[in-house]
């Protein structure tokens, strides 16, 4: 009998054929159904009480669920996750009931393996591979590792009063070593019954010739000083499966604190990528071997060209290399991996789709294969009648269309397995004769010279290499690297030239930055791996000097080169946010949100942001204005990230302070951050200080001291150096009182202080930065209180002549702070400058925002000065030629800047600039200051 699902294509299934004749008076016993838990763990209940031990009953559950499993999969459409998740459920059940009979029988020989306080020490069963993943086959043998919690000695059987004796004794290693031995016995050795899974240790530490089950510090040392790039894929999936109470006490989760800096490195590793290619060659050398003279041998759905394991690979390469970085890539299941890595731009999502539908394609054949006769094989059946039912039950109405999509599939896997692994991909003529054994000779470097003949400089610059202490230290392989490395670059500088924007000036930048990071291998096997990253980074160093200097403070962020479609986004607010979010909620489900963790997040999620920015720009993808507009934006999301996460790590000490919020409040809406300055008029460059005010409401009795303790740590947050560099500077002289004041205030304070409340009143130049001023943290009605407070102060009534003559005797104390230059102008502080023409600005808006609301936004001087004009405040088009002048300047600014040269320029270059300047001033002051 077959409930609720009628047994039809199933039953060609020699397997479940046999398992019909056998177990036809059990197969009721399991609930309609697929098999989940409850249902498995009430028929193994039954079959005990039947009168089966431990192991037939496991045995023969195992043989009732593979014949549901089959008729679901074949008749009943049942999915392909879902049947995997079953079966990876009897194993953790099998593996539990085993655990605990072996306990029971060795606690009563032994006593039980006790640590000094009392508690039992643990045994942790680490299932790997798919059984880690939750996706195992139908006929999936169990990749297990077995590790005990400490050392130590059992207490002796039990003595008639139920205490340890003594007598008995031996060490927890034995101990396991034993239970080892039973939980094999009831679920691998092969019965009357079957077995219940195929056991395989072979991933343990030293493999086949290590002992079967090690101690966590025996693991830990292990993974230290032996560990082989190759095991850190296989520890990736790894997952406490059993015992079932070591997983619902947590404690499984300190293998987590050891397996973690294993697998995931804490920079960007390419190293992985030559390992991970010669592992796959050794798998194909395998399966070459086995096919030999046997050509139905080449159709192994897995280890063929193109099967599950390239599949497999392709996005387990892309999660180790990031996934120290990027805590949202680590995820043990296949198409969950897949969708994240392509979430996270390191593949298309067409991509990404296609792969998951060729994997679950390719499974799903998997299984079928495996229905036939319970066989370990992933090999198409020769058997016209077995290929003829595969097809059938995928949907197809023939073999042909079927096999049709598995090649269409299969290649598909193979091309984006090749594109990623398919070798370091150097440029033809790099590779000299003897390949792989250019660093072998002693004179590469003088070899490497003599190509640069053509460029002096560039040549005595590698000369320098034969003497340098950092090249003479690296290993024979790395040197190599390094060697082909710049084989490359040379060959791209004379073939190429400079209309490829690689320049002698870029490959000079290059070898600096290479440099400072030759102790990061990983680094080299990037660039190698990548030409496209290789060139666009010599294009980009080629441009200017600045970027070169930040590459060399955050290298990791070379890695942003690798997106095609970098350079064609900009940047947003609510992605970078979104990303943020999944990658804490990464890092808080394996304990790793520590404060450290998220101050080191948010420097690299913001660094990269910044050089995505920095490459449009150098490409010319974006003008000044819009470089401003991403810069600001990125701090604002910063700010808001920072402010909320530090939050959550201060309200434990707010509430000892008294604060009575309750502890989902959200913070946005008692406290927000006033941004002044470049971040308030969205004029924010790269490496700019944040001046920012912090203003709260809240009426708990200790307001003050909480907010201004959450300042504190705010700005040590933004400011503190981490391993990932810092993130801003802040500056808070702009709050009222500056340095003497307060470092937070209410907003009704900071009210009556604008708007000359009381004795302690703003000045005029504080109310200048007013014009620049805009909340850039805080909530909707927070907002719109400093909006009122900013409109106030803007409109508020004024003597033309006293606010003109304040801000000509502000402009000339700066003046002599900077004295002028005969024939030189300077781009900020020159008469006509940039300074002149945002004094001016400040100026019309303060005196004439009563009468012209539209003067009050803050859109910039560029938008406020032709507004001026248009709205008749300035005569013709001062305005305007003065707004053009201010854009100019502002681009030969930020072009110096990049250079790290002078803003000081000859004073006929910007005549015409300096000119629209000086008549705004003397159109709006007079004499100049």
């Amino acid at each position: 009998m077959v409930h609720p699902v009628t047994a039809r294509r199933a039953l060609h299934s020699r397997f479940v054929q046999r398992l019909h004749r056998r177990y036809e008076k059990e197969l009721p016993l399991l609930a309609p159904g697929l098999p989940d838990r409850e249902a498995m763990r009430a028929c193994y209940q039954t079959l005990r009480e039947r009168g089966l031990d431990v192991g037939g009953a496991l045995r023969v559950l195992r043989q009732l669920v593979m014949e549901r499993l089959a008729v679901l999969d074949c008749d009943g459409g049942e999915t392909m996750p879902d049947i995997a998740l079953s079966v990876t459920w009897l194993a953790e059940m099998a593996l539990d009931i085993a655990c605990n009979e072996a306990f029971g029988q060795l606690d009563a020989r032994f006593g039980a393996p006790l640590k000094p306080d009392g508690t039992r020490c643990n045994l942790w069963i680490m299932g790997m591979g798919k059984l880690g993943a939750r996706e195992l086959n139908v006929s999936s043998d169990i990749d297990l590792i077995y590790i005990y919690e400490c050392d130590g000695e059992t207490g002796g059987r039990p003595g008639p009063d139920g205490q340890p004796s003594g007598a008995g004794r031996t060490s927890f290693h034995e101990y396991f070593t034993r239970a080892v031995k039973i939980i094999y016995a009831l679920v691998g050795e092969t019965t009357e019954h079957g077995f219940v899974f195929r056991v395989d240790l072979a991933l343990r530490p030293n493999g086949n010739s290590g002992p079967t089950v090690s101690s966590l510090d025996a693991l830990e040392e292990y993974l230290m000083v032996q560990g082989r790039e190759w095991e850190r894929f296989a520890w990736m999936k790894s997952r406490c499966v059993a015992p079932r109470s070591s997983i619902e006490d947590g404690s499984g989760q300190a293998l987590r604190n050891v397996v973690l800096p294993f697998v995931f490195r804490r920079y960007l590793d390419y190293n992985v990528f030559e390992s991970l290619r010669v592992l796959h060659r050794q798998i194909r050398d395998h399966a070459a071997k086995r096919s030999a003279g046997r050509p139905e041998r080449a159709n192994d759905v897995k280890l063929s060209r193109g099967g599950i394991r390239e599949i497999e690979f392709t996005v387990q390469l892309l999660q180790v290399v990031r996934g120290g970085q990027f805590p949202e890539l680590r995820t043990r299941p296949t198409l969950e991996a897949l969708e994240r890595v392509a979430r996270a731009g390191l593949m298309t999502p067409e991509i990404a789709d296609e792969l998951a539908e060729a994997y679950t394609f390719l499974r799903r054949v998997e299984h079928r294969i495996q229905y036939l006769d319970d066989q370990q094989t992933h090999l198409l059946p020769t058997n016209e009648d077995d290929m003829e039912w595969i097809a059938h039950t995928m949907g197809y109405e023939n073999a042909c269309p079927f096999l049709q999509d598995l090649m269409r599939h299969r290649e598909l896997v193979a091309r984006e397995f090749d594109a990623l692994l398919g070798g370091d991909n150097e440029c033809k003529g790099c590779q000299k004769k003897g390949g792989g054994d250019i660093a072998r000779s002693a004179d590469d470097i003088g070899e490497l010279t003599a190509l640069l003949a053509a460029t002096p400089a560039l040549a005595q610059r590698v000369e320098q290499w034969r003497d340098h202490a950092r090249v003479q230290a690296l290993r024979l392989e790395t040197r190599a690297r390094l060697m082909r490395l710049m084989q490359r670059t040379v060959q791209w500088l004379h073939e190429d030239g400079p209309q490829q924007g690689v320049t002698t000036d870029g490959v000079l930048r290059f070898i600096d930055w290479i440099e400072t990071l030759l102790r990061r291998e990983s680094y080299l096997a990037m660039l190698l791996e990548r030409p496209a990253v290789h060139e666009r980074l010599l294009r980009l160093l080629g441009v200017a000097k600045w970027p070169a200097r930040y590459l060399i403070q955050h290298p990791a962020v070379i890695d942003e080169l690798t997106s095609n479609a970098m350079l064609e986004e900009r940047f947003s607010a609510a992605d970078f946010q979104d990303e943020l979010r999944r990658r804490i909620e990464s890092l808080q489900s394996t304990g790793e949100d520590d404060e450290e963790s998220l101050l080191n997040l948010l420097r690299r999620a913001m660094h990269a942001e910044t050089f995505r920015t920095l490459a449009r720009d150098l490409d010319g993808r974006l003008t000044v204005e819009q470089v401003a507009d991403d810069l600001s934006a990125l701090a604002d999301a910063v700010l808001d990230i920072a402010t909320r996460w530090c939050w959550q790590r201060y309200l434990p000490r707010a509430r000892k302070l008294g604060w009575c919020g309750p502890d989902d409040a959200d913070i946005a809406d008692r406290f927000a951050i006033i941004a002044y300055g470049k971040l308030g008029g969205l004029e924010l460059g790269y490496g700019s200080d944040l001046d920012v005010v912090f203003v709260y409401e809240d009426d708990c009795d200790r307001a003050g001291e909480v907010y201004a303790g959450l300042v504190r740590k705010l700005i040590s947050w933004l400011t503190v150096k981490t391993g990932e560099g810092d993130l801003y500077e802040i500056d808070t002289e702009l709050r009222p009182n500056g340095n003497s004041g307060l470092l937070s205030i209410t907003l009704d304070a900071f009210e009556a202080y604008q708007l000359q409340r009381g004795s302690n009143t703003a000045w005029v130049w504080e109310h200048q930065a007013m014009t620049r001023a805009r909340c850039c943290f805080g909530s909707a009605r927070l907002r719109a209180h400093f909006e009122r407070i900013r409109s106030a102060v803007l409109t508020a009534e004024r003597d033309p002549a006293a606010l003109a003559e304040e801000i000509v005797a502000m402009r000339r104390r700066m003046g002599q702070a900077h004295p002028q230059q005969a024939d030189v102008f300077e781009l900020k502080h020159s008469h006509g400058g940039m300074i002149d023409i945002e004094f001016v600005t400040q100026y019309l808006v303060l005196l004439h925002s009563r009468q012209h609301a539209a003067m009050i936004e803050n859109r910039g001087n560029i938008a406020l000065l032709e507004r001026a004009d248009d709205l008749g405040i300035l005569p013709g088009q001062v305005g305007h030629a003065a707004a053009t002048a201010y854009r100019e300047m502002r681009r030969m600014q930020h072009r110096a800047r990049l250079d790290e040269e002078s803003t000081a320029f000859p004073e006929d270059m910007l005549q015409s600039q300096g000119d629209a300047g000086r008549a705004l001033w003397r159109e709006v002051f007079g004499a100049p200051w």
